[in-house]
Parts: C-alpha cells; structure tokens; sequence
C-alpha cells in the first residue's frame, strides 16, 4: 500500500478484498492510518501462508529504493491497483475481518 509520496507499507494477508477495503475506509493499521495509505501498488500471491510470509519478509528487507524499483517494473505510473482485485468481487460484499 502507499499515498502519493509515496510512503510505502509491506503486509501479507489471507484476503487482499478485505484488507484494501480496510485500509480504504481508514481500518487499518495504525502506520497506514498516520500516513494515509489508500493506493495499492502491488500484490503478490502465494501457495500458502508460509511463503506468503516468507516473501513478506524478503520485501520488508529490501531498501526503499529497491521496493520502489519493484513497484515500477510492473506499475510504472503508481496507479492504484485495486480496481484490479474489485473487479473480481463486490466490494459491498466483502465480508468484515473476524474477531
């Protein structure tokens, strides 16, 4: 996730629907809340949740420099990507987070 700066923010998650939805709608964490991070810049899907955050972990340890190179190579312009996951879900029907 990011804003226009763009200040950047690496997480994994079993349902990226719902996760930009929180963020969107300021239900985020704490960090993306501060800084208002409501852009989606870039996924990754994995098998599993293990190399999800594995892969989570290897992002996190890159440079900002590098993370923003990543991001260029497939979203040159740092469009907003969630259209992208919306257009495959009814974002009112996304369901809230359990408790």
């Amino acid at each position: 996730m990011g804003n226009d700066r763009p200040t950047l923010y690496v997480g994994m998650t079993n349902c990226l629907p719902r996760r930009i939805k929180e963020h969107k709608e300021g239900k985020g964490s704490d960090f993306v809340k501060k800084y208002q991070l409501k852009k989606l810049l870039h996924y990754e899907y994995c098998e599993n949740a293990l190399q999800a955050i594995i892969r989570e972990k290897q992002l996190k340890n890159l440079s900002r420099r590098e993370k923003l190179k990543a991001i260029k190579k497939n979203n040159p312009f740092f469009a907003d990507l969630s259209a992208e996951i919306f257009e495959q879900c009814d974002y009112d029907a996304i369901p809230a987070k359990p408790e």
